[in-house]
């Protein structure tokens, strides 16, 4: 039987490798490169987190964080077809998870059947146990991708008999609830044998019992809220054999169990020696714009303990050369979104909507703004935004000035600010500039130079301490809200970012008195904290907030603006909100549509709500 090995074998590519249909079982598996290539093959579909969630997956573009130039749909970003409602069935989406992460997963399944010691080649029993571990935390991590992406999705342990009749091997969808229940147990279960670390550097982004928590955490979170757990809009969808796919019934203990995963997951994780990371200032307080900067590019030799999962082989300079101004060598078209600009706190850890927060937004800056930090993207010496800046991009909180690069922005390399006047530099009427005033500037590192090829490593984080912390208030606030570990990791993540907390502390904010004040609180952090991480699209579609976040207008600066004002009588003024994009989201989009030609092989597949 001519099944695969896998092209390359160097460690450093662990990731890149495919099956070469040249190799047979046995000659795969009787040598011990080839057997580890095989399983570097199943590891494949991990996806990126720079290109793949930008470009690829596009869970950024697809949330409201994200904003790729709307001219790039003619160089085949059809993630933009997909914001303003373009897509069907039948639509191309590139990594089409229904096709082929069930190919890693069957090549998993193979692995675990054939999988032997070989003592010749010095492959030990505990070897093969550590690497079959592998194998089983692969298979639940790529189901816990489908069922996240499509909900309802065929479910079948172990390999198919090739000799079943043509109804065994046409499977129908699987309820819910019960693919979430085995991934559940089965994580839980391979955490127990897999190690939290490795002490060889080849093996950094092996699977671990630290990967398998975060993977289990983050799909309870999931299958705990609105979109599962009780949705009436489901009631009656039912599979090919009339099961109901989701349960129409609330049921509470989904966020215990939600709850406890990530508590369980924190505790591992700590005692694993994993930390939120910090940098400090000569004086020893914080440096919250070093440290939420480099949380995203130090490595764990580095002394970056918050990664919790890494893809070690990560898009190196497509992301970033997407995000640079034009007039720097970039392309100068991948940016944000206007409600993500809104949604950061101001410097005294109020939204701009709280009268407190002394927020203002026309007119512009007459001196510079200083602040006790070591970052040095806006001329150094702790200045943090320059003398005429727009007033609504003073005043902010660090995580906004990691975010986001706005007009007249400082840009270290080129010694100038940027310019997004239209005709200017950086700006348009050309689809390379940023269509509604702002380029992405979060996990763009600071040192990418695309004008000589200078692509800094950094790693391709999956998850990350800070989720969970925020993970593990959300699920305690809605089963035991007055649990004092809400406020607690709350409280974490906003000190690392250097903003009041709630309730202590240097200017501390009222503590949120009613349950649904938390989650207000909790879900305004997490926009901030996590954007463009690939997390707000699943947040999105999981609390049902699609409808109200992603069906209409979208706003920003004027793009065809040449000049430096403010005056919304002025046609011609730069500064001033304009609608850029009018996206689409209806209640079909909660799910990706099942693939027309999938649905045309298997006639017991059903069409995902309201795609028919």
């Amino acid at each position: 039987m001519a099944l695969g090995g896998i092209l390359f074998a160097s460690c450093t590519k662990f990731l890149d490798r495919m099956p070469d249909d040249q190799l047979t079982l046995e000659m795969v598996f009787n040598d011990k490169t080839r057997t580890e290539d095989w399983l570097a093959g199943v590891y494949s579909n991990i996806p990126d987190p720079y290109w793949g969630y930008a470009r690829h997956l596009g869970w950024d573009p697809l949330s409201d964080d994200m904003a790729p130039s709307t001219g790039w749909e003619q160089f085949g970003w059809t993630v933009i077809g997909k914001q303003t409602g373009n897509w069907n069935p039948s639509s191309e989406w590139e990594p089409n998870y229904w096709v082929e992460l069930p190919k890693r997963i069957r090549s998993a399944y193979i692995f675990l059947d054939n999988v032997k010691p070989n003592p010749a080649q010095l492959v030990t029993e505990e070897e093969v146990n550590l690497m079959k571990a592998e194998a089983r935390f692969m298979i639940a991590y790529y189901y816990s991708l489908l069922v996240e992406t499509y909900g309802a999705i065929p479910f079948q342990l172990g390999l198919a008999d090739p000799s079943a009749s043509e109804e065994e091997l046409m499977l129908g969808q699987s309820p819910f609830d019960q693919v979430v229940d085995w991934i559940d147990q089965e994580l839980l279960e391979v955490s127990r044998l897999l190690p939290a670390s490795y002490s060889a550097a080849q093996k950094y982004g092996r699977a671990t019992s630290i990967m398998s928590l975060a993977v289990r955490a983050r799909l309870l979170l999931f299958a705990a809220s609105p979109l599962v757990n009780g949705n009436p809009d489901y009631a009656g969808f039912v599979n090919n054999k009339g099961e109901e796919i989701y349960n129409p019934t609330f049921n509470e203990n989904k966020w215990t169990r939600a709850a406890d995963a990530s508590k369980l997951l924190i505790e591992e994780a700590e005692k694993a020696g994993h930390r939120l990371y910090y940098e400090y200032n000569s004086d020893g307080t914080i440096d919250a714009f070093m440290s939420y900067q480099n949380m995203m590019f130090r490595r764990p030799q580095d002394g970056n303990n918050e990664i919790l999962f890494a893809r070690p082989q990560s898009d190196i300079w497509e992301y970033d050369k997407h995000a640079q101004p034009r007039g720097t060598g970039g392309n100068g078209g991948l940016g944000i979104t206007q409600s993500l600009v809104d949604a950061f706190f101001m410097e005294n850890g109020r939204a701009i909507d709280d009268p407190a927060s002394g927020y203002v937004e026309k007119g512009f800056s007459t001196a510079d703004e200083v602040r006790n930090t070591k970052w040095i993207e806006s001329q150094g010496n702790g200045k943090v935004t320059l003398a005429g800046t727009y007033n609504m991009y003073t005043h902010r909180e660090p995580r906004f000035y990691i975010s986001v690069l706005y007009n007249g922005s400082w840009f270290r390399r080129e010694n100038r600010t940027t310019q997004f006047y239209s005709g200017h530099w950086d700006g348009g009427p050309t689809h390379d500039a940023p269509q509604n005033g702002y380029l992405l500037r979060k996990k763009v590192h600071p040192d990418h130079d695309p004008r000589n090829g200078t692509n800094p490593y950094r790693p391709g984080i999956v998850y990350r301490l800070g989720e969970a912390y925020l993970n593990y208030a959300e699920a305690l606030n809605e089963s035991d809200p007055t649990h004092t570990d809400i406020l607690k990791y709350l409280n974490l993540i906003r000190e690392r970012a250097g903003i009041p907390q709630y309730g202590k502390g240097p200017n501390a904010l009222p503590v949120p008195t009613s349950q649904e004040a938390m989650r207000n609180a909790i879900r305004r952090e997490r926009r901030v904290e996590l954007n463009n991480e690939g997390i707000r699209y699943r947040d999105i579609r999981r609390w049902k907030i699609g409808e109200q976040t992603l069906n209409g207008n979208f706003y920003g600066m004027n793009f065809s603006g040449t000049e430096r004002d403010d005056n919304e009588s002025n046609p011609n003024a730069f500064f001033r909100r304009m609608v850029y994009q009018r996206r689409a989201f209806t209640a079909k989009n909660y799910w990706f549509p099942v693939p027309q030609s999938e649905i045309d092989k298997n006639p017991n597949l059903v069409q995902n709500p309201f795609w028919d």
